[in-house]
């Protein structure tokens, strides 16, 4: 294995929170040297990362941040010649480094004559088999947004049509439930209307009856930082025929792609299994469009994706093909149909792949009227 280095803080870094499952805000470099864990870390961090793992700690304060800080240098001078200390003491000499490692410090190392490679397929796939830790909390937050889900619901019915209700309320009650259960999430869609045909439109203002109203969310956990992802849509009051229609098409695709996954399967695969429903029944897909052809109709985006410490992330599951399904992933599947101007439907399970087979996540009814 080649050696590691990541410098950053465990709240925005996906790659470094699978390392050191702790929220430090402050970036810090995190290394692996011959197969053991680095932490080059403040002093005041030090019991508590030495309570989560078997890391060595080389603190600041054994590297010279005291005669650094006399020195005259400013705070960015300080910091870079720090860590250039940490990697010389370390004796690494070439490692691999995120997409996201800081140019700063790639440009000091490579000054130095360390070697470094930044590769996103090498960290995407370090995290793709989850830890029973993780999967105990995307778990928690499943359930977490099923709870949100049926204040959505209940919202719906008792409201949109005795007096009106907005997006904005729908959001600030789910929120609160989110909160209820451990669970944190920055936005997330409640999309009426035409709202729910545009791509990550959040959503903004009143809820119609007879429109469907797409609702997907991803709250993460707040104890082991993961995602959970769903999706359902609702129409209040009557339901147009062709919203019908798009549901039991979405639900067929659904249905189709899930029982394909298991270990070994190929995205691509489960993909194609949701275009052929959606291409019989005369919907575009981007299987059917002209090279360079913006789809605004039909099913016009990827089939879903993995979720874990990111809530997008590998492995794909869409045209281009990735590398085949593990046992351990937690993949999405969200099949939709949409009319620009209109509206769309949006179906979307959590799914963990298993050497036999699927294990879908998501314990939550599809009933189209709320």
């Amino acid at each position: 294995m080649p050696d590691v280095l990541i410098y950053a803080d465990t709240f925005r870094s996906p790659e470094l929170r699978h390392e050191v499952p702790l929220g430090v805000p402050d970036p810090f470099l995190y290394a692996e040297k011959d197969g053991v864990k680095h932490l080059v870390v403040n002093s005041m961090e030090a019991v508590r990362l030495a309570e989560v793992d078997s890391y060595e700690l080389h603190l600041w304060e054994e590297l010279g941040i005291d005669e650094l800080r006399s020195s005259g240098k400013r705070i960015a001078e300080i910091r870079r010649d720090l860590h250039l200390r940490g990697v010389k003491e370390l004796g690494v000499r070439s490692a691999v480094v995120p997409e996201t490692f800081p140019l700063w410090l790639a440009d000091a190392l490579r000054g130095e004559g360390v070697e470094l490679t930044a590769d996103g397929d090498f960290f995407d796939d370090r995290r793709r088999v989850k830890s029973e830790a993780e999967l105990a909390g995307m778990k928690r937050a499943q359930r977490a947004a099923e709870a949100a889900m049926d204040i959505a619901r209940e919202l719906l019915r008792t409201r949109v049509s005795n007096g009106g209700l907005t997006v904005e309320e729908v959001k600030s009650a789910m929120s609160r439930v989110f909160a209820e259960h451990g669970t944190s999430a920055d936005d997330f869609i409640v999309a009426p209307g035409p709202q729910g045909a545009v791509g990550h439109d959040m959503g903004s203002g009143p809820i119609a009856p007879g429109v469907p109203v797409v609702i997907d969310i991803w709250p993460r956990d707040n104890e082991a930082f993961v995602y959970c992802d769903m999706t359902r849509t609702f129409v209040v009051g009557e339901v147009p025929d062709r919203v019908r229609e798009w549901h039991r098409l979405c639900k067929e695709a659904l249905d189709a792609s899930v029982g394909l996954i298991r270990d070994g399967a190929q995205g691509r695969d489960l993909f194609d299994a949701a275009c052929e429903i959606f291409e019989a029944a005369g919907e575009p897909t981007v299987r059917t469009k002209e090279p360079g052809q913006t789809l605004a109709d039909g099913f016009f985006h990827g089939l879903g994706h993995g979720v874990g410490l990111e809530v997008h992330e590998e492995p794909g599951l869409g045209l281009v093909a990735g590398s085949p399904l593990r046992a351990g992933d937690v993949v999405t599947v969200e099949p939709g149909l949409y009319r620009q101007g209109y509206g769309g439907v949006r179906l979307e399970d959590l799914v963990l792949v298993t050497s036999g087979g699927g294990e879908n996540l998501t314990r939550y009814p599809y009933d189209l009227e709320p």
